[in-house]
Protein backbone atom coordinates (compact mmCIF):
# COMPACT_ATOMS: atom_id res chain seq x y z
CA UNK A 1 0.00 0.00 0.00
CA UNK A 2 1.46 3.38 -0.95
CA UNK A 3 2.49 5.91 1.69
CA UNK A 4 1.04 9.38 1.01
CA UNK A 5 2.66 12.65 2.07
CA UNK A 6 1.57 16.27 2.07
CA UNK A 7 3.65 18.66 -0.02
CA UNK A 8 5.10 21.99 1.07
CA UNK A 9 6.87 24.90 -0.58
CA UNK A 10 10.27 26.16 0.57
CA UNK A 11 8.60 28.43 3.14
CA UNK A 12 6.93 25.44 4.80
CA UNK A 13 3.48 26.32 3.49
CA UNK A 14 1.26 23.38 2.59
CA UNK A 15 0.61 22.90 -1.14
CA UNK A 16 -2.25 21.16 -2.89
CA UNK A 17 -0.20 18.25 -4.28
CA UNK A 18 -0.16 14.77 -2.77
CA UNK A 19 3.22 13.07 -2.77
CA UNK A 20 3.74 9.29 -2.83
CA UNK A 21 6.75 7.72 -1.13
CA UNK A 22 9.21 6.38 -3.68
CA UNK A 23 7.97 8.61 -6.49
CA UNK A 24 9.85 11.68 -7.73
CA UNK A 25 9.01 14.82 -5.81
CA UNK A 26 8.31 17.68 -8.25
CA UNK A 27 10.74 20.60 -8.28
CA UNK A 28 9.87 23.28 -5.76
CA UNK A 29 8.02 20.87 -3.47
CA UNK A 30 9.16 19.22 -0.24
CA UNK A 31 7.86 16.71 2.29
CA UNK A 32 8.11 16.86 6.09
CA UNK A 33 10.56 14.72 8.00
CA UNK A 34 10.74 14.80 11.78
CA UNK A 35 13.37 13.50 14.15
CA UNK A 36 14.01 13.66 17.86
CA UNK A 37 17.06 13.52 20.07
CA UNK A 38 16.18 11.63 23.26
CA UNK A 39 17.84 12.52 26.53
CA UNK A 40 17.21 10.69 29.78
CA UNK A 41 16.70 12.73 32.96
CA UNK A 42 20.10 11.41 34.12
CA UNK A 43 21.74 13.27 31.17
CA UNK A 44 22.48 10.27 28.93
CA UNK A 45 21.45 10.09 25.26
CA UNK A 46 19.66 7.29 23.46
CA UNK A 47 21.40 5.94 20.37
CA UNK A 48 19.56 3.56 18.05
CA UNK A 49 21.23 1.15 15.64
CA UNK A 50 19.55 1.07 12.24
CA UNK A 51 18.52 -2.27 10.76
CA UNK A 52 20.89 -3.76 8.19
CA UNK A 53 17.79 -3.99 5.96
CA UNK A 54 17.72 -0.20 5.58
CA UNK A 55 18.79 1.01 2.12
CA UNK A 56 20.65 3.97 3.59
CA UNK A 57 23.03 3.66 6.51
CA UNK A 58 22.13 0.07 7.37
CA UNK A 59 23.85 -0.88 10.64
CA UNK A 60 24.82 2.70 11.45
CA UNK A 61 23.91 4.33 14.74
CA UNK A 62 21.62 7.35 15.03
CA UNK A 63 21.22 9.78 17.86
CA UNK A 64 17.68 10.34 16.66
CA UNK A 65 14.45 8.52 15.94
CA UNK A 66 12.10 9.75 13.27
CA UNK A 67 10.83 9.63 9.74
CA UNK A 68 8.48 11.11 7.16
CA UNK A 69 5.21 12.73 8.14
CA UNK A 70 2.20 10.92 6.72
CA UNK A 71 -0.48 12.84 4.86
CA UNK A 72 -2.49 14.91 7.34
CA UNK A 73 0.08 14.68 10.15
CA UNK A 74 1.52 17.72 11.86
CA UNK A 75 5.21 17.62 12.81
CA UNK A 76 4.25 16.92 16.43
CA UNK A 77 1.90 14.06 15.47
CA UNK A 78 4.61 12.64 13.23
CA UNK A 79 7.34 12.66 15.85
CA UNK A 80 5.10 11.14 18.52
CA UNK A 81 4.20 8.28 16.15
CA UNK A 82 7.74 7.71 14.89
CA UNK A 83 9.26 7.75 18.38
CA UNK A 84 6.76 5.19 19.67
CA UNK A 85 7.15 2.96 16.59
CA UNK A 86 10.96 2.95 16.65
CA UNK A 87 11.63 2.89 20.41
CA UNK A 88 8.40 2.23 22.30
CA UNK A 89 8.74 5.59 24.07
CA UNK A 90 5.48 7.47 24.57
CA UNK A 91 5.75 11.11 25.59
CA UNK A 92 4.15 14.50 24.93
CA UNK A 93 7.28 16.45 25.92
CA UNK A 94 8.92 17.78 22.77
CA UNK A 95 10.75 21.01 22.01
CA UNK A 96 11.53 21.94 18.43
CA UNK A 97 15.16 23.10 18.27
CA UNK A 98 15.81 23.36 14.53
CA UNK A 99 14.18 23.35 11.13
CA UNK A 100 16.26 22.54 8.06
CA UNK A 101 15.32 22.73 4.39
CA UNK A 102 17.23 20.18 2.30
CA UNK A 103 16.90 20.89 -1.41
CA UNK A 104 18.93 17.76 -2.17
CA UNK A 105 16.58 15.49 -0.19
CA UNK A 106 13.51 17.60 -1.01
CA UNK A 107 12.68 17.57 2.69
CA UNK A 108 11.89 19.99 5.47
CA UNK A 109 13.32 18.55 8.68
CA UNK A 110 11.68 19.41 12.00
CA UNK A 111 14.17 18.60 14.74
CA UNK A 112 12.94 17.99 18.27
CA UNK A 113 14.48 17.12 21.62
CA UNK A 114 12.74 15.29 24.42
CA UNK A 115 13.85 14.54 27.96
CA UNK A 116 12.32 11.35 29.28
CA UNK A 117 12.12 9.64 32.66
CA UNK A 118 11.69 6.00 31.69
CA UNK A 119 13.21 2.64 32.53
CA UNK A 120 16.26 2.50 30.29
CA UNK A 121 15.72 -1.18 29.49
CA UNK A 122 12.17 -0.51 28.25
CA UNK A 123 13.29 0.47 24.72
CA UNK A 124 11.68 -1.62 22.01
CA UNK A 125 13.21 -1.95 18.54
CA UNK A 126 11.02 -1.84 15.43
CA UNK A 127 11.47 -4.70 12.99
CA UNK A 128 13.00 -3.48 9.75
CA UNK A 129 13.95 -0.13 11.29
CA UNK A 130 16.07 -0.58 14.41
CA UNK A 131 17.96 -3.55 15.84
CA UNK A 132 19.68 -2.32 18.99
CA UNK A 133 20.13 0.65 21.29
CA UNK A 134 22.55 2.07 23.82
CA UNK A 135 22.37 4.88 26.35
CA UNK A 136 25.52 7.04 26.21
CA UNK A 137 26.65 9.36 28.99
CA UNK A 138 26.90 13.03 28.09
CA UNK A 139 30.70 13.01 28.50
CA UNK A 140 31.03 10.09 26.03
CA UNK A 141 28.52 11.44 23.51
CA UNK A 142 31.07 13.54 21.51
CA UNK A 143 33.23 10.42 21.02
CA UNK A 144 30.27 8.57 19.51
CA UNK A 145 29.48 11.54 17.28
CA UNK A 146 33.03 11.50 15.91
CA UNK A 147 33.25 7.70 15.55
CA UNK A 148 32.29 7.46 11.88
CA UNK A 149 29.62 4.90 12.81
CA UNK A 150 26.88 7.50 13.14
CA UNK A 151 24.54 8.97 10.53
CA UNK A 152 26.22 12.36 10.16
CA UNK A 153 23.36 14.19 8.45
CA UNK A 154 21.07 13.56 11.41
CA UNK A 155 23.56 14.71 14.04
CA UNK A 156 24.53 17.75 11.94
CA UNK A 157 20.99 19.07 12.32
CA UNK A 158 21.53 19.06 16.11
CA UNK A 159 25.03 20.61 16.10
CA UNK A 160 23.94 24.08 17.22
CA UNK A 161 21.72 22.69 19.98
CA UNK A 162 24.55 20.46 21.27
CA UNK A 163 26.98 23.39 21.15
CA UNK A 164 24.54 25.64 23.01
CA UNK A 165 24.19 22.92 25.68
CA UNK A 166 28.00 22.72 26.00
CA UNK A 167 28.06 19.06 24.97
CA UNK A 168 30.21 19.60 21.88
CA UNK A 169 32.44 22.43 20.71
Amino acid sequence: MPEFWDSYNDKGEKCDVTLIRGEKIPDGLYHLVCDVLIRHVDGSFLLMQRSYEKKRYGGYVEATAGGAALQGESPLQCIKRELEEETGIVTDRFSEVNRVLSKKKKSIFHCFVSTVDIQKDSIRCQEGETIDYIWVDEKDFPTYLASGKMVRSATARYRQYLQDMGIIR
